[in-house]
């Protein structure tokens, strides 16, 4: 198991603003993914078109939503006010920095407490394989391994292909305000 890293640094406002950076990255790298990745794809199946999910810090904190398409991909949604089919949340701004800045794992923050689900547990579950295959693909290996359980293989080759490919649908969303 990796060591952890030194405690949360700046205060909450530099926490909260790196927090809702990594919110629309990860929220960006999901829809991303879903288009480049069968096996996250294949995850998204479970969900009905139309099923929306949210992460997001409670009180108004950072948040991002998307939505399940029919065709087993993302779709970010804008401004989401509503109530989500499945919402992940995290208790405070320093609970979400502590997994957004790869110190403690998203399993560990719900065994700490630091994170509830409220929607069907099976989904749940789906969205954290699919959190943890983004972060697989994305990330350094060395960094990943600080977020997730345990690293799948994946050859390099299919790593690199699918880190660049959703990388460029991440720039190609951004470009467009996706």
């Amino acid at each position: 198991m990796a060591e952890p890293l030194a405690a949360p640094t700046g205060g909450p406002a530099a926490q909260k603003a790196y927090v809702a950076l990594m919110m629309g990255v990860i929220g960006r790298g999901l829809v991303s993914l879903s288009r480049v990745d069968d096996e996250v794809r294949r995850e998204l199946a479970a969900f009905p078109a139309g099923y929306t999910i949210c992460m997001k810090v409670m009180h108004g904190g950072p948040s991002f939503a998307v939505e399940v398409q029919g065709d087993g991909t993302l779709r970010l949604l804008k401004d989401f006010t509503g109530r989500a089919t499945l919402n992940a949340v995290f208790k405070h701004v320093t609970h979400a920095f502590l997994v957004f800045s790869f110190q403690e794992g998203t399993a560990r923050a719900f065994a700490n407490d630091r994170l509830y689900v409220d929607g069907n547990i099976s989904h749940a579950i789906r969205l954290v394989r699919c959190l943890n295959r983004m972060e697989t693909i994305i990330l350094p290996k060395f960094v990943a391994e600080r977020a997730i359980k345990r690293y799948p293989h994946i050859r390099l080759g299919d790593k690199l292909s699918l880190a660049t490919r959703t990388y460029g649908q991440l720039v190609a969303n951004l470009i467009k305000g996706a």
